[in-house]
């Protein structure tokens, strides 16, 4: 793939060093480190390896990937890989998309506490669907889901959501036979929208009540309990969006669909259209009804691009991918065995296990060589801030 005009990284490199000097003392440490590591993402500072083909002889050399999961560079190779993961658990049962959304209000709070609202927005969701789908009178089975969090909104703007992917079906309560859902149809979205504003208003009231809320500028008054009570009062009537798509094609699609959404970033390098000191432009999709959709070019003033970006920048340690019920991380593999039992299907990795094994052979990089397509060896590495001996030009390649 041919390497963008423009990128994130180099708009931090121009352009970070004057906005982090402008907004000294408000940005957090990991926003610091975000920015550092996609500055310094496959250039010579993180050091890098030079590959050598082994038929024509052409040379290249491929620095490092810094990995942060922020990083637009890295997030391809990075989502590739968790994919191939993940092949084995897919069912040739249908899957459904559920998107859990929270009211612009909450988002508001989100803000200043996004390992708190983060965290009760994966969970709620979650006993959202397991409680609905447990209910004799709709599916009445044990489903399990994997849920994926995103943060914005196509023009950079702090949007907290969650993507859903649920098989169409569970275990009966005794575990003794696969209940599948109605063809076509999983479960009823205004139910789960009226259970979902439920269980978060509750876990709201719950961190509020345990002081795991923090105000800032105009919400600091919802710090009094009476002013947060009368705040939240209107949304325990309003609509809350969570919005079902049709059913997949298949457990192939499942797999190319989770692709483009298990490590998205807030922008792509492939949106940017332009930047300078003063502007940053790029592609953006207007949702709303008049605009149906429809892609634009949107330019905010560089600092304020900056800023958007590293809004989406998530607490350490914050896993942005779980699994829930049946496919939770301790009980997905027996449980994927049983229901593969109750299908009558063969595991993926079954039916390839009498074929031989590739031959292994070490150093041997993934990619081809570029000029004749021959295996690709490494025959020198170097480490931070070291010149490579050799002369081969660098390619834009993750070591």
């Amino acid at each position: 793939m041919a390497r963008p005009t423009l990128e994130i990284a180099d708009i931090f490199r121009a352009h970070g060093p004057a906005w982090r000097q402008a907004n000294a003392g408000h940005v957090s440490l990991s926003q610091l480190k975000v920015m550092s590591a996609i500055e310094a993402c496959r250039t010579e500072a993180l050091g890098g390896h030079v590959a050598g083909c082994t038929k024509c002889g052409h040379q290249h050399i491929a620095y490092n990937s810094c990995k942060n999961r922020h990083c637009p560079k890295c997030q391809g190779p990075a989502a590739r890989y968790w994919m191939e993961a993940r092949a084995g658990d897919l069912l040739p049962v249908e899957y459904f998309h559920v998107v859990f959304t929270l009211p612009a209000e909450i988002a508001r709070i989100a803000y200043w506490n996004k390992k708190a609202i983060y965290g009760l927005l994966f969970k709620a969701s979650a006993e959202t669907v397991m409680t609905i789908a447990a209910d004799p009178k709709r599916m009445g089975a044990r489903v399990g889901m994997t849920s994926v969090l995103h943060t914005w909104g196509s023009a950079l703007t702090h949007h907290p959501h969650v993507h859903m992917i649920v098989p169409g079906g569970g275990l009966s309560p005794d575990d003794m036979k696969w209940v599948a859902c109605k063809p076509g149809f999983f479960l009823h979205v205004r139910v789960l929208s009226r259970l979902f504003r439920r269980l978060f208003l509750e876990g709201l009231m719950g961190l509020y009540r345990t002081g795991k809320l923090v105000f800032f500028g105009d919400l600091e008054g919802l710090a009094k309990a009476g002013a947060f009570a009368a705040w939240l009062a209107p949304l325990r009537n309003s609509e809350w969006v969570v919005y079902a798509k049709p059913p997949f094609g298949g457990p192939e699609a499942v797999l190319a669909y989770l692709s483009r959404y298990t490590h998205r970033v807030a922008i792509s390098n492939a949106r940017l259209v332009s930047a300078d000191a003063d502007t940053v432009a790029f592609l953006w999709k207007d949702y709303r009804i008049k605009s149906g959709g429809r892609q634009k070019v949107m330019r905010l003033a560089t600092p304020e691009f900056i800023r958007r970006f590293l809004i989406h920048v998530l607490p350490d340690g914050f896993h942005r991918i779980r699994h829930y019920g049946l496919l939770a991380s301790s009980t997905r593999k027996a449980n994927l065995t049983k229901i593969r039992a109750l299908l009558c299907v063969q595991h993926p990795e079954q039916a390839a296990a009498s074929e031989p094994e590739a031959e292994i052979i070490p150093l041997t990089l993934r990619e081809p060589c570029p000029c004749c397509g021959g295996p690709m060896r490494i025959i020198e590495i170097f480490r931070r801030g070291e010149i490579p001996m050799s002369r081969a030009p660098p390619r834009e390649q993750a070591a």
